[in-house]
């Protein structure tokens, strides 16, 4: 179920990009791209342009589910990247630390099956109705991400925009 929702977003101003709203993780439905659309003032679907995060299921299963968390103090460690002094116990208190269930591998594997099911017919409906998409690999860590994303929102006017991105032409994300 899709529902329209209260709009979550930055309002930014000047520059390359104009007077421009920022929205994030938003739409996740076509009714949700076309409320949006109408609410802005423009006839659907009235965005701009659409940047999508994309990264290889198998990336962002790696990255969620070796999450732990300390379960005294909430201190947070990955198995690999940000590992513990010593496994399973908390540097700062000695706690154990736990796996949060949505962290598991089938709860991260399933949430992501269906955000592809229910965010894939948003980008096809963008690009089928002709408004610029573009794909920003979000592997890797975010400071390696924000001269990329920077530049798919606020440069779009400089170089022409990517209309129909190869990973959206089928209903399959890269992997």
């Amino acid at each position: 179920a899709c529902r329209h929702g209260g709009v979550v977003g930055v309002r930014v101003g000047g520059g390359c990009a104009g007077d421009a709203i920022v929205l994030v993780g938003l739409p996740r439905c076509i009714p949700q791209a076309v409320a949006r659309a109408v609410l802005f003032g423009g006839t659907p679907p009235a965005f701009g342009l659409v940047v999508v995060l994309d990264a290889p299921t198998e990336a962002l299963v790696a990255r969620l589910s070796g999450r732990r968390i300390c379960e005294s103090c909430q201190a947070s460690y990955h198995v690999s990247s940000r590992p513990p002094k010593r496994v399973g116990t908390c540097d700062r208190c000695s706690g154990v630390l736990i796996q949060r269930t949505d962290d598991a591998e089938e709860t991260v594997r399933f949430r992501q099956q269906d955000y592809v099911r229910k965010t894939q017919p948003v980008i096809e409906y963008f690009v089928n109705n002709k408004r610029p998409v573009r794909m920003v690999d979000a592997i890797g860590a975010i400071e390696q991400h924000f001269g990329p994303l920077y530049a798919g929102i606020f440069w779009r006017l400089r170089e022409p925009p990517q209309r129909h991105p190869p990973q959206y032409q089928t209903p399959t994300r890269r992997t």
